[in-house]
């Protein structure tokens, strides 16, 4: 909203109120701007706390992702809401399926509404967007990202989506193994650094984020009424959709989704608008129902085998058999007490960076650079040589693809400490201070010799 307005910021005013605490908004608030956003929790807050005064001045109320609201558990605060609002105002509300909740706020909100439907496909054309799937077997599945990224089959911004918060940060502790940089984006992580992380990735600042989607995939099975105080998960928190990544050229499917809602909503992160995107799944025995599903949902003619959305990805698994081992000692390190110590090494981290969020860096806002949310974890040992690919791991056919320069340069690996600087020992030779002897020239001695006679 404020890009939207960006070019008429004097005119219209924009405030957000989600990302701050009531204190600092209250003064921006008093000033009476012309736009308030928000979740309805914090919106109904800065109303009981005389912040925000809208029974005079509210003349449109935009309720986004409406079929959400009451699965994130925002029907009592909604309610209260409501009734700091005038009597007479315009509403607009937007959702992407008509589900029994939309129904249940429409009639809350609105009166003799008028329904728009868009009728457009719900993921882009195929000349825009390319789905690929991989069938594996579960344990091949961390083989064949290693051997994606490190082999830079999968080029660009990326997001790598997972059914899971332990399976998150197991991910990221794995290729932590190999120096492969990645960020971890789920519902634990405070609110200003999960938009921090999205922020710095937008820029180009991460390439990887390995995020889940799990509020959106247990949503049905909660209790859409109440809140649990006592959970520790953001409930206001859903990466495969109502977060803003811009540029994302791979969404990577580490976790089949478990419903196909999911599926599109995380697929369509990439290929918006003029841009181009690819999908990649790594499937199981186990989707096949859910792919189905899929197939039956986006495919134009299902019954046909030329207009089936996914296509196979090219790719054989014999040519990177010579990885496995690499991929299973690094698998090995990767404990359950190891995944337990990153999380919480981790959320403590990025509370520490929340917190410096919230005060310093709104006044020096140059100084958000400082702050990395891809720093590696470390609970298990880092073996330097995983970093690099030696030259005879690389299959043949890829090998006319890679840099030939820096990959020779990135195949030496130095085993042994003392191999690593050859040439210390050469400067070592060279050194006088090291080499000097101190000796007798030829003609003394024979002095010597005849003074004893």
């Amino acid at each position: 909203m404020k890009d939207l307005t960006s070019y008429c910021s004097r005119s219209v005013r924009v405030v957000d109120v989600a990302q701050a605490t009531l204190d600092v908004v209250r003064p921006v608030l008093l000033e009476k701007p012309d736009v308030v956003i928000g979740t309805p929790s914090r919106v109904l807050g800065h109303l009981q706390a005389k912040n925000l005064d809208l029974k005079k001045s509210l003349s449109m109320l935009v309720v986004d992702e409406a079929d959400l609201v009451f699965s994130y558990g925002y029907e009592y605060d909604l309610k209260m809401l409501l009734s700091h609002l005038p009597k007479i105002y315009q509403a607009f509300l937007m959702s992407a399926t008509l589900t029994e909740e939309v129904k249940e706020l429409k009639k809350l909100v609105l009166q003799n509404p008028v329904t728009l439907k868009l009728d457009s496909s719900e993921l882009p054309q195929e000349d825009s967007l390319k789905q690929y799937l991989i069938k594996c077997e579960a344990d091949d599945k961390f083989l064949l990202i290693y051997t994606l990224l490190k082999l830079k089959l999968v080029l660009g911004k990326t997001l790598i989506f997972v059914n899971g918060i332990d399976r998150c940060y197991r991910l990221k502790l794995f290729l932590e193994q190999f120096s492969i940089k990645s960020c971890v984006l789920n519902s634990e992580l405070p609110h200003n650094s999960r938009c921090h992380i999205v922020e710095e990735f937008n820029k180009g600042i991460y390439d990887y984020i390995i995020a889940t989607d799990e509020n959106l995939e247990t949503s049905k099975s909660s209790n859409p009424s109440h809140k649990n105080a006592s959970n520790t998960k953001d409930k206001e928190y859903g990466v495969s959709r109502g977060i803003d990544f811009q540029d994302v050229e791979n969404v990577l499917n580490f976790d089949f989704p478990k419903t196909v809602e999911s599926y599109v909503h995380r697929v369509g992160r990439t290929a918006r608008g003029y841009n181009t995107g690819n999908a990649l799944s790594l499937v199981t025995s186990s989707d096949d129902k859910t792919i189905t599903a899929v197939e039956e949902r986006l495919s134009p003619n299902p019954a046909s085998t030329d207009d089936k959305i996914f296509k196979p990805f090219k790719f054989r698994m014999e040519e990177i058999e010579g990885f496995r081992y690499r991929a299973q000692d690094a698998l090995r390190a990767v404990t359950k007490a190891s995944v337990r110590e990153a999380r919480l090494k981790e959320i403590k981290s990025e509370i520490l960076n929340s917190e410096k969020l919230k005060a310093f860096f709104e006044d020096n806002p140059r100084d958000l650079q400082l702050l990395r949310h891809d720093k590696d974890l470390h609970p298990a040992k880092i073996q330097p040589h995983l970093k690099h690919v030696p030259d005879y791991l690389v299959p043949e056919t890829l090998k006319p693809t890679l840099n030939k320069t820096q990959h020779r340069k990135r195949s030496y690996v130095p085993f042994h400490k003392h191999s690593r600087n050859n040439n210390n020992h050469k400067k070592q030779k060279l050194d006088p201070l090291r080499t000097f002897k101190a000796t007798q020239k030829p003609h003394e001695n024979k002095k010597r010799r005849k003074n004893k006679r």
